[in-house]
């Protein structure tokens, strides 16, 4: 290097020794600003090399200590930290600019902490407001270790061998549904409407090979349940199809499932008149309802009535994101039960496992490790049966920047690029750790402790469960004013349109007392010495018998909702629950 000064300021800033060599000039050299700020940081990031003090170490010690400062003593609140109130104001919290000095590390770090005070903590029992479950350990550890590294599933190159966690999901997950599993493919995304995403976009180019040049300039339909996750619009939004190419198959009002003989009414009318379907969704397991649809008669009317000519096959798509793990029950022992589980809940369990068993006849996929699969976000993953055609289908030329230095090169056929390895890595860790019986072992606990709270709402007479006959994790149930017969007055709400006017007035007492439940649970209230719940509410999850045809916004159920997604929930907290659901609603009435 010609610049003597210039080498000698690298040279300083490239090493963390205050005795680094310099460069005299004209009396004595001083390192410029940059190289200053350049050693500060060579000394905080995290170290390359073995057997070094390692920044990140110190700081993740330092760190653990303080994550352990955010969680509450024992029987505490459901939230992190001491005060679950916003700290910011919007939008006024935007107006913020970049310091112009470099920030210390410590206080930075300090701040991230910060930014978690009033956090849900998904791992209190008091916690159990939606299908967000605390992550497992092996996870936890296999997604950070991905950031540490940068491990990056773009191709062979910037993961090596990393990305066969990738791979080995798929074949993991492949067996398990009873497919091939050398051929099943498998691409982590950015979540359940990634994955729903890709299910119609798969649909599209299978159907209309032409449209990945020319655009979709042809209505092709997508095709899904009233119950379909409302990430539909953005999917048929996104990819171009439109919102009005949606096609809704009624569902049935006791069991939330597709109506098959509804579906095959608009496959015959859409063959009849030539017009191609490009995906047919099946949700198998809705968040509130958990509703599983009958996806064999769904392939079989397909099969019946397939796209006009001059298009290709449409895709069969599995949403099962919320329910995919029932499918480790579709071959459980149930006569000698090696688990043990009770009377109460093996059929529920068999039900739930044989339902499942039918999501082999799909061509694809969606599944989210981060919803019961105790995974951190984001580990979504869609999964297809035949590797060879969607990836042929969605294939791309090279780069003359990227080089193919391995057999997995994913970058030629995936809507993102860059990917990061943590979604991969903590699915593929939570099906090493799990195993079968494992996860076997978390789905029917949390479904003997579910169904104990079913049961004891349907022991009070001033409330009633209004899914008993779901079989997923959730509770939805209504409290009534206790003078009220709970279960004959949901009865006539649900069925008798006369009871219109007052379905709707404890429409809105139901919601009233969930409002009030997260109002205390932010407050930090306590009743009889003890925290409340962290609950939800449901504004719709079913319609009325006379609603069949949703032409009446108003004519749904409201219901409140327990989801127990942890492994630390009690049958003691669910008594707790409902002890706190009947003080919301006196406080409401009494308001």
């Amino acid at each position: 290097m010609d610049n003597p000064a210039q080498a000698a300021a690298i040279r300083h800033a490239s090493s963390t020794d205050d005795d680094a060599p310099r460069v005299e000039i004209g009396g004595a050299f001083q390192p410029p600003k940059w190289a200053e700020y350049h050693a500060k940081m060579a000394s905080e990031f995290p170290s390359p090399f073995r057997g070094t003090s390692d920044p990140l170490a110190r700081q993740i010690e330092k760190f653990v200590g303080k994550l352990d400062q955010l969680r509450p003593e024992k029987g505490g609140p459901a939230y992190l930290g001491e005060n679950a109130a916003l700290t910011y104001t919007y939008p006024e919290v935007k107006n913020v600019r970049i310091g112009q000095k470099m920030g210390d590390l410590d206080a930075v770090l300090d701040d991230v902490v910060g930014l978690f005070e009033g956090m849900a903590n998904w791992g209190n029992p008091l916690t159990m407001c939606n299908v967000i479950p605390q992550s497992n350990t092996a996870a936890l550890i296999a997604s950070m270790l991905s950031q540490v590294f940068s491990a990056n599933i773009l191709e062979g190159e910037y993961a090596q061998n990393v990305h066969k966690a990738e791979l080995e999901t798929a074949g993991m997950i492949g067996n398990l549904f009873g497919w091939d599993p050398v051929k099943t493919g498998a691409i982590y995304t950015w979540g359940g409407g990634g994955c729903w995403t890709y299910g119609l976009k798969y649909g599209i180019t299978r159907s209309m090979p032409h449209s990945r040049t020319a655009g979709v300039r042809t209505d092709a339909k997508v095709i899904c349940s009233q119950q379909a996750h409302f990430v539909q619009l953005n999917a048929s939004d996104w990819l171009g199809l439109g919102t009005d190419n949606i096609v809704h198959v009624r569902t049935d009002v006791a069991t939330n499932q597709m109506d098959t003989a509804h579906l095959e009414e608009i496959l015959k009318d859409f063959t009849a008149r030539k017009i191609p379907v490009a995906t047919i969704v099946c949700t198998m397991g809705t968040t509130d309802a958990s509703a599983i649809d009958p996806i064999r008669e769904v392939r079989e009317l397909m099969d019946r009535y397939p796209n006009p000519e001059g298009y290709g096959k449409a895709v069969l798509y599995a949403d099962a994101v919320v329910g995919w793990s029932w499918v480790y029950f579709a071959n459980y022992d149930f006569a000698k039960n090696p688990l043990g589980f009770s009377d109460r809940i093996l059929p529920v369990l068999k039900r739930n496992g044989e339902q499942l068993k039918e999501i082999m006849y799909a061509d694809a996929v969606g599944i989210d490790f981060h919803k019961v699969g105790w995974a951190p976000y984001v580990s979504s993953c869609f999964l297809y049966k035949d590797a060879e055609e969607f990836e042929s289908l969605h294939r791309w030329g090279g780069d003359a920047y990227l080089q193919v230095r391995t057999p997995y090169n994913p970058m030629y056929y995936t809507l993102e690029v860059s990917r990061t390895a943590s979604g991969s890595l903590a699915g593929w860790a939570t099906l090493k750790y799990f195993g079968m019986e494992g996860m076997q072992s978390i789905l029917g606990g949390i479904l003997e402790t579910k169904y104990y709270l079913a049961d004891l709402v349907n022991t009070q007479s001033d409330m009633v469960c209004v899914n008993s006959d779901d079989t997923g994790l959730i509770t939805l149930f209504r409290a009534y004013p206790e003078d009220i017969d709970a279960k004959a007055q949901f009865h006539r709400e649900l069925t008798q349109e006369s009871s219109r006017t007052d379905l709707i007035k404890h429409n809105a007492l139901t919601r009233a007392i969930g409002d009030q439940l997260y109002a205390w649970y932010r407050e930090g209230k306590q009743i009889d010495g003890k925290y409340t719940p962290y609950m939800s509410f449901s504004t719709g999850f079913r319609k009325a018998e006379y609603n069949r045809e949703g032409a009446d916004p108003e004519a749904v159920i409201y219901a409140l909702k327990a989801f127990p997604m942890n492994v630390f929930v009690t049958p003691e907290i669910m008594q707790w629950a409902i002890h706190c659901v009947r003080a919301a609603r006196d406080a409401v009435l009494a308001a």
